[in-house]
C-alpha cells in the first residue's frame, strides 16, 4: 500500500515541482523590481491569505475526503452520497467567502487603517485580494474532489494553467512598467485575481455537477467533524502568519523592510516546501481512506520515517550551499540568508506534525487538532513579543521554529497516550542527528576556512554525498533495481 501512496506522492512531486517552480520565478523577480518595503506588503498580504483561506473552507477539505470515504462504506448509492457530499461541502464554503467580500467591501476603510500607511493610501488592494480569496475559497471542495477520485494529473494541469497566467501577467505588467506606476504593487494582485478566476472557470467544467444544494442534516454531521479542524486550522495558521505581523507590528523601525527580507528568504526554502506540499497532497487522501487499524498504524510508522530520510537530505541540500540559493533573489534581499537553516527545520517539523495529525482526523477526534496548534500558539506569542522587538526577522525565525517543535512534542505525547503506534524513533533519530552533525560539521569548517570557497564547496559535496550514501547503506536500498523499476516506467 505504501507503493500507491509513493507513486501518487510522485505524481504530485514532479507535477507540484513544475507548478512551484514557475510560481517561484516571482520571487527573483518581484525582489528585483521591488525594494525591500514594496515586496514587505507582498509578504504580508500573502501571509494574511491563507489564515483566510482556513477560516473560510472550515476544515471542509479534510471532511470531504473522510465523509467520501465513509460514503463508500455504506456502499449503496455511493455516487448520489459524494454528490450530496460536494454540493454540501463546496455550498456552504462559497456562501461563506461571499459574505466574506460583502463585509470587506462595506468595512474597506477601517480595515485599511488596521493595516497601515501603505494600505490606506491604497485601499483597493484590499478590495482585490478579497476577490483572489473568494475564488480561492470557491475552488478548494472542486480540487479536493478532484483529488479525492485520484485525478491528479486533471488537479495538477490545472494548477499548471493558473499559475502560468499568474506569472506571464506579472511578467507582462513588468515590461509594461506598471510596476512603477503609483498602483504598483497592486498589479501583483490583479494579475493573481486574473489567474484565480480563469482556473476556477476551468475547475468547474473539469468537476461537473457543481450544484450549490446544502443538505442541513448532512452539514449539521460535517460540522461536528470540521469545527475542532476549522479552529485548530486557524491556531496553525495564525503560527505561520504571525511571525510577519509580529515583524511589521513589533520591529520599532524599518518593520516593512525587514518584513521584505523575511518574506524572500523564507521563499528560497522553495524545495522543502514542495515536498511537504506534495506529500501532503497525496497523503491525506491516501490516509482518510478505509484502512484496518493495525494496517494504518504500519503504514504511517514507515511514511514518517521515509518522510523524514527525504527531508534531512533537501535541509542538508539547500543548508549547505544556502550562498548558492541567495542568488534567486535579489542582492538587497540576502543579507537573511543566515536564518535559512532555521527556517528550512521549522518546514521539516511542520511535516511531522502533519504525519502525527492523521490518526486522529482518521478516528473522528478532530478536536485535539486545537490542543496541537493551540499550543503552539501559546508559544509563538510570547517567543514573538520577546524575541522580535530586538532581533527582527532573525527572532521571528526562532519564534517559528520554536512554536513547530512545540506543536511536535504535543501531538507525539497524544498518539502515545491515545493511538499508540510503531514510530521507528530510534531510526528516525539517528538520521537526523547524523545530518545535523553534518550540518555542524560542515560550519565548522566554512568558519576555518575563511572566506575560501573552494574548500568550503568541497567539503559540503562530499559531505552531502557521505549523507546520501550513509542513508542508502543503512536502509539497505537497491540503488540499481530503483533505477531498472524506473526506467521500465518509461
Amino acid at each position: 500500500m505504501l507503493e500507491k501512496l509513493a507513486k501518487q506522492t510522485a505524481v504530485y512531486g514532479v507535477s507540484t515541482i513544475l507548478v512551484r517552480f514557475l510560481s517561484y520565478l516571482l520571487t527573483p523577480f518581484y525582489t528585483r523590481v521591488f525594494g525591500q518595503e514594496a515586496y514587505g506588503i507582498v509578504t504580508d498580504i500573502y501571509a494574511l491569505i491563507p489564515l483566510v483561506l482556513t477560516l473560510l473552507t472550515m476544515g471542509m477539505e479534510s471532511s470531504y475526503f473522510r465523509f467520501a470515504a465513509k460514503a463508500e462504506e455504506a456502499g449503496a448509492e455511493i455516487q448520489h452520497a459524494k454528490t450530496r457530499l460536494f454540493a454540501t461541502t463546496w455550498g456552504i464554503t462559497t456562501l461563506a467567502a461571499l459574505a466574506f467580500v460583502a463585509l470587506v467591501t462595506l468595512f474597506r476603510a477601517p480595515i485599511a487603517a488596521a493595516m497601515g500607511e501603505a494600505y490606506v493610501t491604497h485601499p483597493e488592494y484590499i478590495t482585490w485580494v478579497a476577490l483572489i480569496i473568494l475564488l480561492d475559497v470557491s475552488s478548494a471542495i472542486p480540487f479536493a474532489r478532484l483529488r479525492e477520485e485520484r485525478r491528479s494529473m486533471t488537479f495538477v494541469g490545472l494548477k499548471l494553467f493558473g499559475v502560468v497566467i499568474n506569472v506571464a501577467l506579472a511578467f507582462g505588467f513588468g515590461i509594461a512598467g506598471l510596476f512603477a506606476t503609483d498602483f504598483g504593487v497592486g498589479w501583483v494582485f490583479v494579475a493573481n485575481l486574473a489567474a484565480s478566476a480563469v482556473t476556477w472557470v476551468l475547475l468547474l467544467f473539469a468537476t461537473k455537477n457543481c450544484s450549490l444544494k446544502i443538505d442541513r442534516r448532512l452539514l449539521k454531521r460535517i460540522l461536528v467533524y470540521s469545527l475542532p479542524l476549522l479552529v485548530g486550522g486557524l491556531a496553525g495558521t495564525a503560527n505561520e502568519f504571525l511571525d510577519r505581523q509580529l515583524i511589521k507590528y513589533l520591529v520599532p523601525e524599518g518593520a516593512m523592510a525587514e518584513l521584505g527580507v523575511y518574506g524572500a528568504i523564507t521563499k528560497i526554502a522553495v524545495v522543502m516546501m514542495l515536498f511537504y506540499q506534495m506529500y501532503r497532497l497525496a497523503a491525506e487522501p491516501f490516509f482518510l481512506s478505509n484502512f484496518k487499524k493495525e494496517e494504518f498504524k504500519e503504514m504511517n510508522a514507515a511514511a514518517m520515517k521515509y518522510y523524514l530520510m527525504a527531508s534531512m537530505v533537501i535541509f542538508l541540500g539547500i543548508a549547505l550551499f544556502r550562498d548558492l540559493f541567495a542568488l534567486i533573489v535579489g542582492r538587497d534581499f540576502r543579507e537573511g540568508i543566515y536564518i535559512l537553516p532555521i527556517v528550512l527545520m521549522s518546514n521539516v517539523l511542520a511535516g511531522v506534525w502533519l504525519n502525527l495529525s492523521f490518526w486522529y482526523k482518521r478516528e473522528e477526534r478532530t478536536s485535539l487538532a486545537i490542543v496541537v496548534t493551540g499550543t503552539g500558539l501559546l508559544i509563538t506569542l510570547p517567543a514573538g513579543f520577546a524575541l522580535i522587538p530586538s532581533l527582527g526577522y532573525y527572532g521571528a525565525a526562532w519564534m517559528r521554529l520554536m512554536s513547530e517543535a512545540t506543536m511536535v512534542a504535543v501531538s507525539l505525547w497524544l498518539t502515545h497516550r491515545y493511538y499508540p503506534t510503531p514510530y521507528p524513533w530510534g531510526r528516525i533519530a539517528e538520521y537526523v542527528a547524523v545530518a545535523l552533525g553534518i550540518f555542524a560539521l560542515a560550519e565548522t569548517i566554512t568558519l576555518q576556512s575563511a572566506g575560501g570557497y573552494a574548500l568550503t564547496y568541497g567539503a559540503n559535496i562530499v559531505l552531502f554525498a557521505s549523507y546520501l550514501f550513509y542513508l542508502v547503506k543503512r536502509e539497505k536500498i537497491d540503488v540499481k533495481a530503483m533505477i531498472r523499476a524506473i526506467m521500465k516506467r518509461k
